[in-house]
């Protein structure tokens, strides 16, 4: 079977660190499912505005074509214990196809416009589906590994000054995405400086425990 994208996605998160590790985790977080012809009219979107939620099929564009581990190491297991890959979100999968949850902001003409997606900019979406509550919702189920590791937010610090210098919207979407812990599992250096560009910004961070100070945001 060949597919081909239907739309892009676009982020103010630019470049792949700093994703939320699953969509939902930063609802501040905004972005665009920017369709192509001929999927860019409106008949192929009508109806959708009237869902909270849909889903995105869409494709790791930012990894290797294919990958055929039968094992990965997820994060929330401090990247030191194997699962089975289909027992993991992992990116590193043979067909390297994600599915997220995201919230429906709005649709106009060719662009639906998304908060909470976890997809990097530029990421190519393959089919849009609407999330259906009755049928999609499993209240208390089972989330294997995952409920045997609960997972704590890191706490955030960032300077007034920076926080001004940011806006109220964008320095909450910041907190939403560094309290996440978006090092890697094998990156614990309190002095290790991180970077992210979010909304035009490059911004520094470091990690200490479980706390994140922000040390400064340049426009760039």
């Amino acid at each position: 079977m060949i597919i081909e994208p239907i739309a892009y996605y676009h982020s103010p998160l630019k470049g792949k660190f700093g994703l939320p590790r699953q969509a939902g985790l930063a609802p501040g977080l905004l972005g665009e499912v920017r369709f192509v012809p001929p999927y860019n009219a409106e008949e192929a979107v009508r109806g959708l505005e009237e869902f909270d939620y849909c889903w995105l099929i869409w494709g790791f564009s930012m990894r290797a074509d294919s990958n055929s581990a039968l094992t990965v190491r997820p994060p929330r297991l401090g990247g030191n214990k194997r699962v089975g890959v289909f027992a993991s979100r992992s990116p590193f999968r043979p067909n390297g196809l994600g599915l997220s949850c995201v919230r429906v902001e709005s649709v106009s003409g060719g662009v639906l416009r998304v908060s909470g997606a976890d997809l990097a900019d530029g990421t190519p979406i393959y089919d849009v589906k609407p999330y259906i509550e009755y049928s999609d919702s499993r209240p208390g189920a089972g989330s294997g590994f995952v409920d045997a590791s609960p997972w704590e937010p890191l706490e955030v610090h960032i300077p007034q000054e920076t926080a001004l210098q940011l806006g109220p919207e964008l320095a909450e979407t910041l907190v939403q995405l560094l309290s996440q812990d978006p090092r890697p599992a094998y990156h614990h250096d309190a002095q290790r400086v991180y970077g992210i560009v979010l909304s035009g910004f490059e911004i520094k961070f470091r990690v200490d425990g479980e706390q994140v100070f922000v040390l400064s945001a340049e426009k760039c």
